[in-house]
């Protein structure tokens, strides 16, 4: 008897996930729970242990491909077993006239990455006499076929290229949607950082927001077909760069929480973007963003809105700038910070009371 390993169901209303890396290779034997798939969701990558022991049979999805909840991943066969009830062959069945060796329709050894190569080269897996591990099929085999055919060994392109998927991709949709759907407007203005704790910069941050987001509830909204929304929660979302990508992961409560309060969270959600251990749920629900990117800001920002939200607020690169004070000149701490908002929720003269009212809060801290 064999498993077949579905997607499941991984909560929060998830519908579908990316086969982000494979832990395990066909012919491999594994343990039960045992690390298996690591599946992309959302802007969060799950590592999927192995239901059950045995030799894994068949890969059934390849890596890069995104597959509804339910699809099946993997075929696991308890001591090398093939499934019990094997896909069915395509119309007019030639198995039986298969060259000795050749595995039947379906049945095929190759990895996610050979048979992707297989697919481009236009050639029928089914025709290849794997020489691999347990007649396996090679990357070697399959172009040795395309080769015999006439057919070129491969694609001629320039450069190194790399397949858009997992979080770079998530990225690419959401900003791709962002910039069609949503006609944003940018504001700046300088503020004075001097009464701003800069290692309390984000959490102080999200505080004057929140306080600032109650008097300004248009902001702390989203648009809904032909409604408006306004939000009475205030859990904005902080941009964290990590090694595979920009998250944004969710910050709850900012409006009764303290600035250590704040800072504690976001030390332990930033850590765990990094790490790659953010929760579904911790990246879902911003009603509001902040970003601020420390050294790395530049002078200003004109962010992209993060939908289904209606504004987020850049702050810039913060250092010691000649500034004008009761007509004399002195340093101080100054950056600019950017508001940029979705014209057909905010008007411009709102976002910019939003802002300078943020910036008030800032400088009188």
């Amino acid at each position: 008897m064999a498993y077949e390993f579905k997607l499941p169901d991984l909560g929060e209303g998830l519908t579908e996930g990316e086969v982000a890396r494979w832990l395990v290779s066909e012919g491999d034997e594994v343990d039960e729970d045992q690390p298996l798939v690591e599946i992309q969701t959302d802007k969060t990558t799950v590592e999927i242990p192995s239901p059950a022991a045995g030799r894994v049979a068949q890969i059934l999805v390849e890596e890069g491909k995104v597959v509804p909840v339910g699809t099946i991943l993997v075929v696991i066969g308890e001591d090398g077993a093939q499934p019990s009830t094997p896909a069915p062959p395509p119309k007019g069945d030639t198995s039986q006239n298969l060259a000795p060796g050749h595995a039947p329709a379906g049945r095929v050894r190759a990895t996610p990455l050979v048979r992707r190569l297989a697919q481009e080269l236009g050639v029928d897996l089914e025709s290849v006499a794997g020489t691999g591990p347990q007649g396996r099929v090679t990357e070697a085999d399959v172009r040795e076929v395309a080769t015999s055919e006439g057919q070129a060994p491969g694609p001629v392109s320039e450069g190194r290229r790399e397949p858009l998927r997992g979080v770079r991709r998530v990225i690419a949709e959401h900003m791709a949607r962002a910039h069609k759907e949503v006609p944003a407007v940018t504001w700046v203005e300088e503020c004075d950082f001097s009464n701003v704790d800069l290692k309390l910069l984000v959490p102080t941050a999200l505080k004057a927001a929140a306080e600032t987001l109650q008097e300004f509830p248009e902001l702390n909204a989203r648009l809904e077909g032909d409604e408006i929304v306004y939000l009475d929660r205030y859990d904005l979302g902080i941009a964290v760069q990590t090694d595979g990508g920009l998250v944004v992961p969710v910050v709850r409560g900012c409006d009764s929480a303290s600035v250590e309060e704040l800072a504690e969270e976001v030390k332990r959600l930033a850590e765990a973007a990094r790490d790659g251990a953010l929760k579904p749920e911790e990246l879902r629900g911003s009603t509001f963003t902040v970003t601020s990117a420390g050294k790395l800001a530049g002078l200003l920002q004109t962010p992209i809105v993060n939908h289904p939200e209606v504004a987020i607020l850049s702050i810039g690169r913060i250092a010691e700038r000649p500034v004008v004070r009761n007509g004399e000149l002195a340093v101080a701490q100054t950056g600019y910070v950017s508001v940029t908002f979705d014209h057909r929720v905010v008007d411009g003269a709102r976002a910019a009371e939003f802002g300078l009212a943020f910036i008030g809060r800032l400088e009188g801290s």
